[in-house]
């Protein structure tokens, strides 16, 4: 009898907790998506939809998109593959100067080129180039150099995890490379890849950062949405535009979570990489070859920050980081780490315990929670801050730090939610019911067993949250006052003014600070391993 009340206790408890999730996330996702929504119901939507100006709009962003996804895949198909499957040396340096890209918001790339390939970019001048990387080639550039590190970090690890058993068979029987790329290693690679492509087409086509920067006349949907309300303050119209933008993000959620549910992890024996110098040498080279392309930009506009003024005087001067400071930029920095650090905290510990309550306390409610939790891997950023205008107006909350806190862990919930989902999962299901025949609490079993085992994913939750909120400039742009701004966001208020020197030096502080978490957080994993 003791044991029975016991385990209804537990019960309850957990079924309450389940029930304050839902509820939180009702608040936090689902009614302010709602409020957008129903907020269409006041213009007209035909117009909208059959205007000149949207359908140029939603081409531009299907045309680039298309292309950049398709760029970006196949050439982070080639890096992954040189770094996984050949003997190069240092392949975690690689890697990591690989992922850079990542440290810094998408904006930031497109300013990037714009100093290397624009009208008065260095290599324009150099060649005699006339026009610049402006419109449909520049978003497309910009495009894949934000996204491929994504493509390059899921690719790597869908190969590394690959099973060596046939290769091992091919091998034997003779069979040449080419052959072993089309009969093993493509037909390995066809379900995961789909869940690559569409993570990366949901990036590139809710993005306006790219677009805003080296887009010229070429419109894409992020930015006329943000032209529309920040410019407009056209919220009506902004809603259809945001509803628009949710349609791929959630096909390509359906197709992620369902391709996860038809694939299974291979196990096997793990494939061994023989010594081929003639293939390490050529991997070496394409992926130093990648490397100098990824850093010109990055290396251009650090340099940017330190002239008197680009491209009319390359005196080194000190100058913009003065004005920057001026303008309040610590201020604003120290809103970012304040905001970046809360959410790591703050995302880390609901993202546990949500995992733990939808993987380890099974019951008919963890599949809506599982569903709610996943559900903001569909919402793009520019969308879900459009939502929260709507919804949150009014409110105590609104136009604080704590409005930065929620949206910024709303808008990066859902991978580190899954990255624990599948963490706890893979740890024996059997402990709580050991536990509970030897009278250990859940509690005593998720503290001392659980967390411990799972420090590894938590320091990587905390690293994707810190790293995510001190770079994002789509859900913020819309929430952001003059109290609680994030420093992000100068760079588009300096590129709006042409003080690309200014901008330029922001984004060296945002990567400086990302690179330093990073850093920190692998020393603290590389301890706790």
């Amino acid at each position: 009898m003791r044991s029975q009340r016991t385990r209804c206790g537990t019960w309850t408890a957990s079924g309450s907790l389940k029930l304050l999730l839902c509820a939180f996330w009702i608040v936090a996702i689902v009614l302010p998506l709602f409020y957008l929504l129903s907020s269409m119901a006041s213009v007209n939507i035909f117009s909208i939809l059959s205007g000149r100006k949207f359908i140029r709009a939603l081409q531009h962003s299907l045309y680039a998109s298309l292309t950049a996804t398709g760029a970006s895949v196949f050439i982070a198909g080639i890096i992954s593959w040189c770094v996984v499957r050949t003997k190069i040396r240092h392949k975690a340096l690689l890697m990591m100067l690989l992922s850079l890209p990542m440290l810094i918001p998408s904006i930031s790339h497109g300013m990037g080129l714009v100093i290397v390939l624009g009208a008065r970019g260095w290599i324009s001048r150099v060649l005699g180039l006339s026009g610049g990387i402006y419109g449909f080639w520049g978003i497309v550039a910009g495009s894949v150099m934000y996204s491929f590190p994504v493509a390059f970090l899921m690719l790597c690890d869908i190969l590394a995890y690959e099973d060596g058993t046939p290769y091992e068979a091919a091998e034997v029987m003779g069979l040449s490379f080419p052959s072993r790329l089309f009969a093993i290693t493509l037909p390995y690679l066809w379900k995961p890849l789909i869940s690559v492509v569409f993570a990366v087409f949901t990036m590139i086509i809710t993005d306006y950062g790219v677009p805003l920067m080296v887009g010229g006349k070429y419109i894409t949907l992020p930015v006329m949405l943000y032209q529309d309300v920040i410019g407009m303050l056209d919220f009506g119209k902004g809603s259809v535009i945001g509803a628009v933008l949710l349609l791929p993000a959630l096909i390509a959620c359906v197709f992620d979570i369902a391709s996860k549910e038809r694939g299974s992890e291979n196990s096997g024996t793990p494939l061994r990489i023989r010594s081929n110098a003639a293939r390490d040498r050529a991997a070496r080279a394409v992926c130093l070859a990648f490397l100098t392309i990824v850093f010109l930009p990055i290396a251009s506009f650090a340099v940017l920050a330190f002239v008197e003024r680009y491209p009319i005087d390359m005196t080194i001067s000190l100058k913009n980081v003065w004005q920057t400071l001026d303008m309040g930029m610590l201020r604003y920095l120290k809103n970012s780490i304040i905001i970046a650090f809360v959410v790591s905290i703050l995302g880390t510990v609901l993202a546990t315990v949500n995992a733990y309550m939808t993987v380890r306390l099974r019951t008919k409610l963890s599949g809506v929670l599982h569903l709610m939790s996943v559900l903001t891997l569909a919402v793009p950023g520019l969308v879900l801050g459009l939502s929260y205008i709507l919804f949150f107006k009014g409110m105590p909350i609104y136009g604080t730090l704590a409005m930065m806190f929620l949206v910024n862990t709303v808008h990066f919930f859902a991978s580190p939610y899954l990255m624990m989902y599948n963490t706890f999962g893979k740890i024996d299901m059997n402990l709580e019911d050991v536990g509970e025949a030897m009278g250990i609490s859940r509690w005593r079993i998720f503290r001392d067993v659980l967390i411990p085992q799972s420090a590894g994913t938590i320091v990587e939750m905390m690293s994707y949250f810190f790293i995510n909120s001190m770079m994002t400039i789509s859900a913020v742009s819309f929430l952001a006052t003059v109290a609680n701004k994030p420093v992000a966001l100068m760079i588009t208020q300096f590129e709006g003014q042409m003080q690309l020197e200014c901008a330029a030096f922001v984004s060296l502080v945002i990567l400086a600070v990302n690179v330093g978490m990073k850093w920190g957080l692998y020393s603290v994993k590389k301890a706790l391993a």
